[in-house]
């Protein structure tokens, strides 16, 4: 066998082993690099989604909640004629309920909205009142936390909602009316007036809740929510 014939099966075996060339390995590494970013954006998406996802759902949460709350402390509201079971002065609602445990004592609680940037729906709760001084105390109290909050109000209070506007309406006389429009005058304020006069509940028959909720929410735009006193006989509803 000649030497050109044994060299020829050497050059074509390391020809064979030789490997990549450097451009090869740039091509790879870059087609690597934007397959991982590809994903890495995938991956962050899918995890923005899932965060957005899930701040949604506590938002409604939430919500429902707060409006849950509205309507146990109206169901546990107080009619006596020695306290306030029930004021609305246009900024804040105020009402006198009795504590969850039973004889425990008497609460009062504040629903408000705060004007803080698109505003804030508020609910403060005082602690367990047992005398007539300390309830008058907690009354005062829950119409100041309205206007202006301490830091030691501030701790008794929850935040429920951002909250653009709210309205009251009492259903008395078998109408929905304004309640700082009816306490102005007229046959039904004196009715109220006379009622209270005697000891009996100024309670309406039924409380509209009307909630304008901020764009941005997982719940936005115009609610209503409608509460009928439980003690309402006959066939109103």
């Amino acid at each position: 066998m000649s030497v050109m014939s044994i060299a020829h099966p050497l050059r074509s075996l390391t020809s064979r082993q030789r490997g990549f060339t450097l451009i090869e390995l740039l091509v790879a590494i870059t087609i690597m690099a934007l397959l991982a970013v590809l994903s890495w954006r995938g991956l962050d998406g899918m995890a923005r989604a899932q965060a957005q996802t899930s701040q949604r759902a506590d938002e409604v949460l939430t919500l429902q909640a707060g409006l849950s709350q509205w309507k146990v402390d109206l169901d546990a509201l107080t009619q006596t004629s020695h306290i306030n079971s029930l004021d609305w002065d246009g900024r804040v609602l105020r009402l006198t309920r009795r504590s969850a445990a039973l004889g425990e004592g008497l609460l009062v609680v504040a629903w408000t909205r705060r004007a803080d940037g698109p505003g804030q729906w508020l609910r403060w709760q005082s602690p367990v009142l047992r005398t007539v001084a300390d309830w008058n105390d907690a009354w005062n109290r829950a119409s100041m936390w309205a206007q202006n909050a301490g830091d030691a109000e501030k701790r008794r209070e929850v935040a429920i909602t951002p909250l653009a506007e709210w309205q009251i309406f009492y259903f008395r006389s078998n109408a929905w009316t304004n309640p700082l429009s009816s306490s102005n005058g007229g046959p039904e304020a004196a009715a109220v007036a006379a009622a209270a006069a005697v000891g009996s509940s100024p309670v309406p028959d039924g409380i509209r809740l009307m909630l304008t909720l901020p764009p941005g929410q997982a719940i936005s735009g115009k609610l209503t929510l409608d509460w009928v006193r439980p003690t309402l006989g006959g066939d109103r509803s």
